[in-house]
């Protein structure tokens, strides 16, 4: 289903593809996982419709790499309120999955947190922790990619990584100068595509028109290693597409991109 009505505001724009039932998911706001002198940080958690008390769901985590003190400055509010994280989360939930959106002060250090409360309290919050996938896009990207290379014990499953910066390879610089200029941690420096466990599934979308500096050179040079390593991975390119395509590139090939994605987080977390 087409979603034709896009708000100018950065933040608050919404992914291009809805599905029945997805704005009406139940969700636990701010659930705390970590207190911090500044304040505690949260989650938001989002629930299927069909979701039954006493049993536990899969989960997906949208990771995110920028400090939401930093985000805040840039956009105005914190990633989990983006309209965007929103409606993915929303349609997460509606495909039968929990997902779970966070705030976080340090971006590494919370990560691991969140992932190690979601575990320790999966029976309280309904989820399978030994299912857990995640999706991540952007300069998100390399957080994501640090959790799977430490994920062992962390029943991570499968990741879903969109138009992100990967890792520099061979003498590359381009995701260094990128994180520093856009303000993303960049904690896979100096590793490799032979850091990553060869036991998760990846999927991962190229934005064929991406603006973004250096962004598709570093993709295509993991693209290379990575399946010269045979891992598990399924690539998309978006031949006609910018950054953030699936929140600006309204056309059907946007929204069969975002049918696949939401049916190969279901396959390797719902079988």
């Amino acid at each position: 289903m087409r979603n034709d009505i896009q708000p100018s505001d950065p933040a608050k724009k919404r992914v291009l593809y809805q599905i029945p039932g997805m704005d009406t998911v139940p969700i636990r706001r701010d659930v705390e996982y970590r207190a911090t002198e500044a304040g505690v940080l949260t989650m938001d958690i989002y629930y299927p419709t069909e979701a039954t008390s006493g049993l536990r769901t899969p989960a997906v985590v949208f990771v995110s790499g920028f400090s939401d003190l930093g985000f805040q400055k840039m956009l105005g509010c914190k990633l989990k309120e983006m309209g965007s994280y929103i409606s993915w989360a929303q349609l997460a939930a509606a495909s039968g999955l929990v997902a779970i959106t966070y705030t976080n002060r340090e971006p590494i250090a919370d990560a691991h947190l969140l992932l190690q409360y979601v575990r320790q309290n999966a029976a309280l919050l309904g989820i399978d922790e030994t299912r857990i996938g995640l999706w991540a896009c952007s300069g998100n990207v390399p957080m994501a990619l640090s959790l799977l290379m430490q994920s062992a014990g962390n029943a991570l499953k499968c990741a879903v990584l969109c138009y992100g910066y990967l890792l520099d390879l061979e003498g590359f610089a381009g995701v260094a100068e990128a994180a520093k200029a856009f303000g993303f941690v960049n904690p896979c420096a100096g590793k490799l595509v032979d850091d990553l466990p060869q036991d998760i599934s990846l999927f991962m979308v190229r934005a064929g028109h991406d603006e973004s500096p250096h962004l598709n050179e570093a993709m295509d040079r993991f693209l290379v290693k990575a399946l010269a390593r045979n891992l598990p991975i399924t690539v998309v390119n978006h031949s006609t597409a910018p950054h953030a395509f699936d929140l600006m590139h309204d056309s059907d090939t946007t929204r069969e991109i975002i049918i696949q994605i939401l049916a190969f987080m279901r396959l390797h977390l719902l079988t």
